[in-house]
């Protein structure tokens, strides 16, 4: 059952991560991101495109790596991205709420990766 967290986490990862590809606004309003009627500039649909394209090939190669090094190294990878997001978002977002909702939410799925590791 461990061992199936890590790949439960990396589905989980691609699921959403290929949501904010499509529907950038799914992460644009979280954080803020989005114009006083809603919508989401295309400067911020574009980085969030590349986000959940970073991101979904990271959570594929945490549901199909083999165990051991290399899915070691994609649950590592996962675990950097959300912690660097933690840090960018944190230091750059304009609104308080927004950024600590974003943190502590990233801040958790970086966690609970990397607790995943024992198991990789």
């Amino acid at each position: 059952m461990p061992f199936a967290l890590t790949r439960l986490l990396g589905a989980a990862t691609a699921v959403y991560s290929g949501t904010i590809v499509v529907a950038p606004k799914v992460l644009a309003k979280p954080c803020g991101l989005t114009t006083p009627s809603g919508e989401t500039p295309r400067p911020v649909r574009t980085l969030i495109g590349a986000i959940g394209a970073r991101d979904a090939a990271i959570g594929v190669a945490m549901m199909v790596a083999p165990p051991g090094p290399a899915l070691r190294t994609a649950v590592s990878a996962r675990v950097f991205s959300d912690a660097s997001d933690a840090l960018v978002f944190g230091l750059t977002l304009r609104d308080p709420k927004a950024r600590k909702k974003v943190v502590a939410f990233a801040l958790f799925w970086a966690g609970l990766c990397a607790a995943s590791l024992r198991w990789s």
